[in-house]
């Protein structure tokens, strides 16, 4: 027989079970995300609800599928912080943008 150069012992496997969880986790968000459209929700409370489902689905995905539970934590805050960085910005802007339209139509408009 043919000896492998691949050491023992250096692969990790993980269990089924947690694959089967997680993939009945995202179809559970998938069908409360589908629900917030069935039950006609409108609003920010629909696209909040919509968002959050995103994200957690998203989470999931990343944390398991993409291994990023069992990376060393200065990979997972490589790729996790940029983003979070984004958002942060993201909502710095929203916030202005209102301010600005706030003071736009109080002191700018006819009347």
């Amino acid at each position: 027989m043919a000896q492998s150069n691949i050491p023992h012992g250096d692969t990790q496997q993980h269990p089924i079970r947690l694959y089967l969880v997680v993939w009945a986790w995202l179809f559970i968000l998938s069908a409360c995300s589908y629900m917030v459209d069935y039950f006609g929700l409108v609003g920010y409370l629909r696209w909040s609800l919509i968002l959050l489902f995103m994200a957690l689905k998203a989470g999931l995905i990343v944390a398991v599928f993409m291994h990023m539970a069992w990376e060393r934590l200065a990979l997972a805050y490589a790729i996790l912080l940029p983003p979070a960085a984004l958002m942060v910005f993201v909502a710095i802007m929203v916030f202005e943008a209102h301010y600005t339209l706030f003071n736009r139509l109080t002191f700018f408009a006819t009347g």
